[in-house]
C-alpha cells in the first residue's frame, strides 16, 4: 500500500523545504567552483525542485500546486538571508521589488511543474509530459546559454552550462521514466516542450 504524505507532512516540507533550498542555492554560488557554481543561478534547476515536490507528494494536484509555489516562494527570502548572513548584503532585500519579482515567478513554476511531478505518476498522455517538463526546462536554459555564447560580455563560458544542464535534462528523464519506451517518448516530448520553455524564459526577460 502506497504511503501519501498527509496535510501537515506537505506544508511542513513545502516551507522547510523552500527555505533549504535558497539557502543552499546560495551557499552553492559561493563556494562551489567553476562551471558547477552556475547551477546555483538556475531558475531551471528550481523549476526541477517543483517537480520534485509534486512527484512526492504522489496525488492532488491542488496540494502539489500549492506545496511547490510555497516551497519557491519561501526559497527567495531564504536565498537572500543567507546571502545577508554570510556575506553581509543588505537585508533590505527580502523586501526589495526584484524579491517580489522572483516570488511571482515561483508561483508560476510551482504550480506549473508542482502538478508536473504529479503527471509524471499518472497514466495517459499526462505521463510523459510530466516527465518531460523537467528536463525540458533545464534544455531550454540550455538553450538560453547557447545563445551567449561568443557575446563579449560570456566568452566561451556558457558551454560548460550547456553541456551540464543538457546531461541534467537527459538523466532527470531517465532517472524518472521506468522502460526505454517511456523514456524516449518523454524524450520527444520534452524537445518542443524546451522551445516553448525558450520562448517563455525570452519573454520574462531572461538571455543576453
Amino acid at each position: 500500500m502506497r504511503h501519501h504524505p498527509d496535510r501537515r507532512s506537505i506544508a511542513l516540507t513545502a516551507v522547510l523545504g523552500g527555505l533549504l533550498l535558497g539557502i543552499l542555492d546560495f551557499i552553492w554560488i559561493k563556494f562551489v567552483p567553476f562551471p558547477f557554481a552556475d547551477l546555483g543561478n538556475s531558475s531551471a534547476v528550481w523549476a526541477v525542485a517543483a517537480f520534485a515536490f509534486g512527484f512526492w507528494v504522489r496525488t492532488g494536484w491542488v496540494r502539489a500546486a500549492i506545496g511547490a509555489a510555497v516551497a519557491l516562494v519561501v526559497a527567495v527570502p531564504g536565498y537572500y538571508a543567507a546571502a545577508a548572513l554570510i556575506q553581509g548584503d543588505d537585508w533590505s532585500i527580502l523586501w526589495a521589488p526584484t524579491s517580489l519579482l522572483w516570488m511571482s515567478f515561483g508561483v508560476l513554476a510551482g504550480v506549473v511543474f508542482g502538478i508536473g511531478g504529479v503527471w509524471a505518476r499518472e497514466r495517459g498522455w499526462r505521463q510523459p509530459v510530466g516527465i518531460a517538463l523537467p528536463g525540458a526546462v533545464l534544455f531550454a536554459e540550455a538553450l538560453i546559454d547557447a545563445s551567449r555564447i561568443n557575446h563579449p560580455n560570456y566568452g566561451i563560458d556558457p558551454l560548460w552550462d550547456v553541456l551540464i544542464k543538457t546531461t541534467l535534462g537527459v538523466l532527470v528523464v531517465v532517472v524518472v521514466a521506468r522502460g526505454t519506451r517511456a523514456r524516449l517518448l518523454a524524450l520527444a516530448t520534452a524537445l518542443p516542450l524546451a522551445l516553448i520553455g525558450f520562448a517563455a524564459f525570452r519573454l520574462a526577460g531572461f538571455g543576453l
